[in-house]
Protein backbone atom coordinates (compact mmCIF):
# COMPACT_ATOMS: atom_id res chain seq x y z
CA UNK A 1 0.00 0.00 0.00
CA UNK A 2 2.98 2.32 0.62
CA UNK A 3 4.58 1.55 -2.64
CA UNK A 4 1.49 1.82 -4.67
CA UNK A 5 0.53 5.33 -3.18
CA UNK A 6 4.22 6.36 -3.15
CA UNK A 7 4.94 5.30 -6.51
CA UNK A 8 1.67 6.24 -8.01
CA UNK A 9 1.56 2.34 -9.67
CA UNK A 10 -1.19 1.87 -12.18
CA UNK A 11 -0.77 -2.17 -12.96
CA UNK A 12 -0.89 -4.43 -9.93
CA UNK A 13 -0.90 -8.21 -10.47
CA UNK A 14 -1.89 -10.79 -7.61
CA UNK A 15 -3.83 -13.95 -6.29
CA UNK A 16 -7.52 -13.65 -4.42
CA UNK A 17 -5.81 -13.94 -1.16
CA UNK A 18 -3.29 -11.05 -1.46
CA UNK A 19 -6.56 -8.82 -3.03
CA UNK A 20 -8.32 -10.21 0.29
CA UNK A 21 -5.84 -9.49 2.28
CA UNK A 22 -5.81 -5.43 1.00
CA UNK A 23 -8.93 -5.73 1.14
CA UNK A 24 -9.33 -6.78 4.84
CA UNK A 25 -6.12 -4.98 5.77
CA UNK A 26 -7.18 -2.58 9.22
CA UNK A 27 -6.01 0.99 7.50
CA UNK A 28 -6.34 0.36 4.13
CA UNK A 29 -8.48 3.72 3.72
CA UNK A 30 -5.52 5.97 4.83
CA UNK A 31 -3.93 4.97 1.84
CA UNK A 32 -4.27 6.49 -1.96
CA UNK A 33 -4.64 3.81 -3.79
CA UNK A 34 -6.30 6.11 -7.01
CA UNK A 35 -3.28 5.57 -9.75
CA UNK A 36 -4.22 1.85 -10.11
CA UNK A 37 -5.99 1.74 -13.59
CA UNK A 38 -5.25 -2.22 -14.31
CA UNK A 39 -5.03 -5.05 -12.18
CA UNK A 40 -4.94 -8.77 -12.21
CA UNK A 41 -5.60 -11.74 -10.80
CA UNK A 42 -4.32 -15.43 -11.59
CA UNK A 43 -3.22 -18.38 -10.01
CA UNK A 44 -6.60 -18.71 -8.29
CA UNK A 45 -10.28 -18.35 -8.65
CA UNK A 46 -11.19 -14.71 -8.07
CA UNK A 47 -14.66 -14.22 -6.02
CA UNK A 48 -17.01 -12.10 -7.51
CA UNK A 49 -17.44 -10.26 -4.34
CA UNK A 50 -14.03 -9.39 -4.07
CA UNK A 51 -13.56 -8.34 -7.26
CA UNK A 52 -16.73 -5.70 -7.20
CA UNK A 53 -15.21 -4.63 -4.28
CA UNK A 54 -11.72 -4.06 -5.17
CA UNK A 55 -12.91 -2.01 -8.18
CA UNK A 56 -15.22 -0.20 -5.69
CA UNK A 57 -12.45 1.00 -3.43
CA UNK A 58 -10.03 2.08 -6.24
CA UNK A 59 -11.61 2.84 -9.49
CA UNK A 60 -9.34 0.37 -10.98
CA UNK A 61 -10.17 -2.55 -13.45
CA UNK A 62 -9.48 -5.88 -11.91
CA UNK A 63 -9.41 -8.36 -14.08
CA UNK A 64 -9.18 -12.70 -14.02
CA UNK A 65 -7.17 -14.63 -16.40
CA UNK A 66 -6.77 -18.12 -16.37
CA UNK A 67 -3.86 -20.78 -17.03
CA UNK A 68 -1.89 -23.92 -16.38
CA UNK A 69 1.82 -24.97 -16.38
CA UNK A 70 1.38 -26.97 -19.22
CA UNK A 71 0.29 -23.93 -21.44
CA UNK A 72 3.09 -21.78 -20.14
CA UNK A 73 1.14 -21.13 -18.52
CA UNK A 74 -1.47 -18.64 -19.83
CA UNK A 75 -4.48 -19.12 -22.24
CA UNK A 76 -7.23 -16.86 -20.91
CA UNK A 77 -7.71 -13.17 -20.18
CA UNK A 78 -9.99 -10.49 -19.45
CA UNK A 79 -9.48 -7.67 -21.92
CA UNK A 80 -8.45 -4.34 -19.77
CA UNK A 81 -10.75 -2.09 -21.16
CA UNK A 82 -11.07 1.36 -19.13
CA UNK A 83 -14.45 1.89 -20.08
CA UNK A 84 -15.02 -0.46 -18.04
CA UNK A 85 -18.07 -2.53 -20.57
CA UNK A 86 -15.66 -5.73 -21.46
CA UNK A 87 -15.04 -6.78 -17.67
CA UNK A 88 -17.42 -9.38 -16.69
CA UNK A 89 -17.74 -10.00 -13.33
CA UNK A 90 -16.83 -14.04 -12.54
CA UNK A 91 -15.36 -14.48 -16.12
CA UNK A 92 -11.92 -15.75 -17.07
CA UNK A 93 -12.28 -13.92 -20.08
CA UNK A 94 -11.30 -14.58 -24.22
CA UNK A 95 -8.93 -17.09 -25.50
CA UNK A 96 -5.51 -15.34 -26.07
CA UNK A 97 -4.36 -14.28 -29.81
CA UNK A 98 -3.90 -17.55 -31.56
CA UNK A 99 -5.24 -20.02 -29.00
CA UNK A 100 -8.21 -22.08 -29.72
CA UNK A 101 -10.32 -22.96 -26.69
CA UNK A 102 -13.86 -24.72 -26.72
CA UNK A 103 -16.08 -26.65 -24.34
CA UNK A 104 -16.61 -30.74 -24.85
CA UNK A 105 -17.92 -33.58 -23.11
CA UNK A 106 -15.11 -35.18 -21.03
CA UNK A 107 -15.54 -38.58 -21.94
CA UNK A 108 -16.82 -38.09 -25.87
CA UNK A 109 -14.84 -35.06 -26.66
CA UNK A 110 -17.88 -33.42 -28.72
CA UNK A 111 -18.61 -29.60 -28.36
CA UNK A 112 -20.94 -28.82 -26.28
CA UNK A 113 -23.84 -25.88 -26.93
CA UNK A 114 -22.73 -22.57 -25.70
CA UNK A 115 -23.75 -22.24 -21.85
CA UNK A 116 -23.11 -25.65 -20.87
CA UNK A 117 -20.44 -27.04 -18.61
CA UNK A 118 -18.05 -29.20 -19.85
CA UNK A 119 -14.43 -30.19 -19.72
CA UNK A 120 -12.16 -26.83 -21.15
CA UNK A 121 -9.49 -27.73 -24.32
CA UNK A 122 -7.00 -25.36 -25.52
CA UNK A 123 -4.99 -25.59 -28.14
CA UNK A 124 -1.93 -22.82 -29.49
CA UNK A 125 1.59 -22.47 -29.55
CA UNK A 126 1.68 -22.31 -25.83
CA UNK A 127 0.63 -25.79 -25.53
CA UNK A 128 3.44 -28.34 -23.87
CA UNK A 129 5.12 -30.95 -26.16
CA UNK A 130 4.36 -33.87 -23.26
CA UNK A 131 5.24 -34.52 -19.55
CA UNK A 132 8.64 -35.53 -19.54
CA UNK A 133 9.33 -39.66 -19.56
CA UNK A 134 5.29 -39.84 -19.20
CA UNK A 135 4.19 -41.40 -22.30
CA UNK A 136 0.72 -42.46 -21.20
CA UNK A 137 -0.03 -39.31 -19.36
CA UNK A 138 0.81 -37.14 -22.07
CA UNK A 139 -1.56 -38.87 -23.94
CA UNK A 140 -4.45 -38.64 -22.01
CA UNK A 141 -3.96 -34.70 -21.70
CA UNK A 142 -2.65 -34.25 -25.46
CA UNK A 143 -5.39 -35.02 -28.15
CA UNK A 144 -5.26 -34.83 -31.80
CA UNK A 145 -3.16 -31.47 -30.77
CA UNK A 146 -5.93 -30.34 -28.26
CA UNK A 147 -4.96 -29.88 -24.49
CA UNK A 148 -7.42 -31.26 -21.95
CA UNK A 149 -7.05 -29.21 -18.93
CA UNK A 150 -9.85 -31.38 -16.69
CA UNK A 151 -11.19 -28.15 -16.01
CA UNK A 152 -15.12 -27.32 -15.97
CA UNK A 153 -15.71 -24.20 -17.76
CA UNK A 154 -18.71 -23.08 -19.41
CA UNK A 155 -18.81 -20.21 -22.72
CA UNK A 156 -21.71 -17.39 -22.68
CA UNK A 157 -22.84 -16.33 -26.03
CA UNK A 158 -20.69 -13.20 -26.10
CA UNK A 159 -17.44 -15.53 -25.87
CA UNK A 160 -16.32 -15.31 -22.44
CA UNK A 161 -15.31 -18.34 -21.02
CA UNK A 162 -16.19 -18.96 -17.15
CA UNK A 163 -14.44 -21.78 -14.74
CA UNK A 164 -16.90 -23.50 -13.10
CA UNK A 165 -14.09 -25.37 -10.77
CA UNK A 166 -11.20 -27.54 -11.02
CA UNK A 167 -12.16 -31.50 -12.05
CA UNK A 168 -10.11 -32.70 -9.17
CA UNK A 169 -11.85 -30.81 -6.65
CA UNK A 170 -15.35 -32.23 -7.61
CA UNK A 171 -17.33 -33.53 -4.64
CA UNK A 172 -19.62 -35.78 -5.08
CA UNK A 173 -22.68 -36.00 -2.76
CA UNK A 174 -24.85 -39.06 -3.00
CA UNK A 175 -24.16 -38.97 -6.97
CA UNK A 176 -24.49 -35.18 -7.24
CA UNK A 177 -21.70 -32.84 -8.40
CA UNK A 178 -21.33 -29.89 -6.09
CA UNK A 179 -18.36 -27.16 -7.48
CA UNK A 180 -16.40 -26.06 -4.31
CA UNK A 181 -16.02 -22.61 -6.06
CA UNK A 182 -20.10 -22.05 -6.29
CA UNK A 183 -20.27 -22.56 -2.48
CA UNK A 184 -17.07 -20.15 -1.86
CA UNK A 185 -18.08 -17.50 -4.12
CA UNK A 186 -21.36 -17.22 -2.00
CA UNK A 187 -19.41 -17.33 1.44
CA UNK A 188 -17.27 -14.56 0.16
CA UNK A 189 -20.43 -12.65 0.71
CA UNK A 190 -21.05 -12.81 4.24
CA UNK A 191 -19.65 -9.88 5.91
CA UNK A 192 -17.47 -12.07 8.52
CA UNK A 193 -15.80 -14.15 5.96
CA UNK A 194 -12.21 -13.08 5.02
CA UNK A 195 -10.74 -16.23 3.38
CA UNK A 196 -12.43 -19.46 2.55
CA UNK A 197 -11.91 -22.85 1.34
CA UNK A 198 -14.60 -25.78 0.47
CA UNK A 199 -13.46 -29.26 0.07
CA UNK A 200 -15.43 -33.02 -0.62
CA UNK A 201 -15.00 -34.96 3.37
CA UNK A 202 -15.25 -38.88 3.36
CA UNK A 203 -18.73 -39.57 4.28
CA UNK A 204 -19.99 -43.38 4.87
CA UNK A 205 -23.85 -43.03 4.12
CA UNK A 206 -23.40 -39.26 1.14
CA UNK A 207 -19.87 -40.40 -0.13
CA UNK A 208 -18.65 -37.09 0.61
CA UNK A 209 -19.73 -34.14 2.04
CA UNK A 210 -19.16 -30.61 1.19
CA UNK A 211 -16.83 -28.86 4.48
CA UNK A 212 -16.09 -25.40 4.78
CA UNK A 213 -12.46 -23.80 6.33
CA UNK A 214 -13.14 -20.51 7.06
CA UNK A 215 -11.22 -17.36 8.83
CA UNK A 216 -12.84 -14.95 9.90
CA UNK A 217 -11.89 -10.98 9.39
CA UNK A 218 -10.93 -9.16 12.38
CA UNK A 219 -13.15 -8.18 14.84
CA UNK A 220 -15.24 -10.41 13.33
CA UNK A 221 -17.84 -13.57 14.72
CA UNK A 222 -19.39 -16.26 13.41
CA UNK A 223 -21.41 -19.71 14.28
CA UNK A 224 -20.90 -22.85 12.29
CA UNK A 225 -25.00 -22.69 12.24
CA UNK A 226 -24.84 -18.89 11.07
CA UNK A 227 -22.77 -20.21 8.06
CA UNK A 228 -24.62 -23.09 7.09
CA UNK A 229 -27.96 -21.26 7.08
CA UNK A 230 -26.34 -18.72 5.29
CA UNK A 231 -25.23 -20.54 2.39
CA UNK A 232 -28.67 -23.25 2.66
CA UNK A 233 -30.91 -20.18 1.33
CA UNK A 234 -28.86 -19.58 -1.72
CA UNK A 235 -28.14 -23.20 -3.03
CA UNK A 236 -30.02 -26.45 -4.08
CA UNK A 237 -30.70 -28.59 -1.08
CA UNK A 238 -27.96 -31.23 -2.32
CA UNK A 239 -25.12 -28.10 -2.74
CA UNK A 240 -25.37 -27.33 1.27
CA UNK A 241 -22.41 -27.43 3.52
CA UNK A 242 -22.73 -29.99 6.38
CA UNK A 243 -19.47 -28.63 8.35
CA UNK A 244 -17.71 -25.17 8.80
CA UNK A 245 -14.32 -25.29 10.87
CA UNK A 246 -13.18 -21.72 12.14
CA UNK A 247 -9.21 -21.24 11.76
CA UNK A 248 -6.55 -18.48 12.09
CA UNK A 249 -5.10 -19.14 8.77
CA UNK A 250 -5.52 -21.74 5.70
CA UNK A 251 -2.61 -23.92 4.28
CA UNK A 252 -1.08 -21.48 1.48
CA UNK A 253 1.69 -22.25 -0.84
CA UNK A 254 5.13 -19.52 -1.62
CA UNK A 255 2.68 -17.73 -3.85
CA UNK A 256 -0.22 -17.43 -1.70
CA UNK A 257 -2.34 -20.10 -2.98
CA UNK A 258 -4.58 -22.20 -1.12
CA UNK A 259 -3.87 -25.81 -0.59
CA UNK A 260 -6.95 -27.65 -0.76
CA UNK A 261 -4.86 -31.13 -0.61
CA UNK A 262 -3.53 -30.35 2.56
CA UNK A 263 -7.01 -29.99 3.62
CA UNK A 264 -8.53 -32.84 2.66
CA UNK A 265 -6.09 -34.60 3.88
CA UNK A 266 -6.74 -33.33 7.26
CA UNK A 267 -3.79 -30.81 7.78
Amino acid sequence: MKSIQKYKATVFSGVSTLYAALLNHPIIDNYDLSSLKFCICGASSLPPDMQKKFMDLTGSILVEGYGLTEASPVTHANPMDPTFKTVKIGSIGFAWPDTDAKIVDSISGEELPVGEPGELIIKGPQIMKGYWNMPEETRKALRNGWLFTGDISRKDNEGYFFLVDRAKDLIKYKGHSVYPREIEDILYEHPAVRLCVVVGVPDEVSGEIPKAFIVLKADFEALEDEIIQFVKEKVAPYKRIRQVEFREELPMSPTLKILRRELRNGK
